[in-house]
């Protein structure tokens, strides 16, 4: 049975001959998964591109499974930017693209965008980009920082050489804070005892791990399972932001540090503040004997 093709007005002696036409036409441009032909390679290249059930790269004129199998494909082969959905020449199209247009989460000497302006904040804040310059004040221990909250957090971790441990820490900050600038003053109705020490035993075994009571998380050991009720996880939060608008609450004082010196919230800008902090630190020394 003959066939006869209306865009080229040829006849064809059977049907399988119109298909082959139609095939190698260029006249003729099928997208199979639609059932559409398009009269030029640029309108059926356009539909494959704008049609959202088509996960195609126009550069390399190649199809994909899905989507995500898409932009792994940008991302390996390509300079590509997810968050606009734009693929670039090269490399140096992409980094002027995120330095211009993402510039609250680029950091343009490392080339690396993040995911929030927080997250480029702690990344400029870390050792990357900033001198260790805040040392360990204890006889023995080399150990220096990027920053007073890193600090804090040494000695809070018990690692340092001096032997000061969370605990500690807690107790010179309880002495010195008697104004309650950064601490919660409701600590009082308890004497001061900031810390509650949990120990887990044998019997937090429930058949197939040890088992947090107050949290319910689980661990294959033992010792891993201590090591959280160690950590400041279940502890009170008994550090706070001094900024009233804030009012953010804190289970260490290394976390407290590290939110004013982010500037999350612009506590900072207050002199009493700053010099509450500073006059802590100058004296941190002095914690070992408490």
């Amino acid at each position: 049975m003959s066939s006869y093709c209306d865009r080229c007005e040829r006849h064809f002696s059977s049907h399988f001959a119109y298909c082959q036409h139609v095939r190698d036409s260029a006249n003729h441009n099928v997208c199979d998964d639609c059932g559409i032909d398009f009269s030029s390679w640029r309108g059926l290249k356009e539909h494959w591109v704008q049609d959202p059930d088509h996960d195609y790269c126009q550069y390399c004129n190649e199809h994909f499974p899905n989507r995500s199998a898409l932009i792994d494909h940008y991302y390996e082969d390509h300079h590509y930017c997810e968050t606009c959905n734009r693929v670039f020449k090269n490399e140096h199209g992409l980094h002027e693209h995120n330095r211009q247009r993402h510039e609250d989460r680029y950091c343009v000497s490392c080339k690396r965008l993040f995911r929030a302006e927080s997250n480029l904040r702690s990344h400029l804040n870390s050792s990357i980009h900033q001198p260790k310059d805040v040392p360990c004040p204890f006889h023995g221990c080399d150990m220096t920082f990027v920053s007073k909250s890193a600090l804090i957090l040494h000695l809070e971790s018990g690692g340092c050489q001096s032997g000061v441990d969370r605990q500690k820490v807690n107790r010179y900050v309880r002495d010195m804070d008697r104004n309650n600038i950064i601490t919660d003053p409701s600590r009082l109705l308890t004497g001061g005892d900031d810390t509650v020490d949990y120990i887990a035993t044998v019997g937090s075994w429930n058949g197939r791990a040890y088992e947090c009571v107050l949290c319910h998380s689980q661990f294959k050991a033992l010792s891993d399972l201590n090591r959280h009720l160690t950590s400041p996880r279940h502890q009170s939060k008994i550090y706070k932001c001094p900024l009233s608008t804030c009012g953010v609450r804190f289970r260490t004082l290394s976390a407290l540090c590290q939110h004013i010196e982010s500037e999350r919230c612009g506590i900072m800008k207050f002199q009493a503040v700053r010099n509450t902090l500073d006059n802590m630190l100058t004296g941190v020394g002095r914690i070992a004997y408490y």
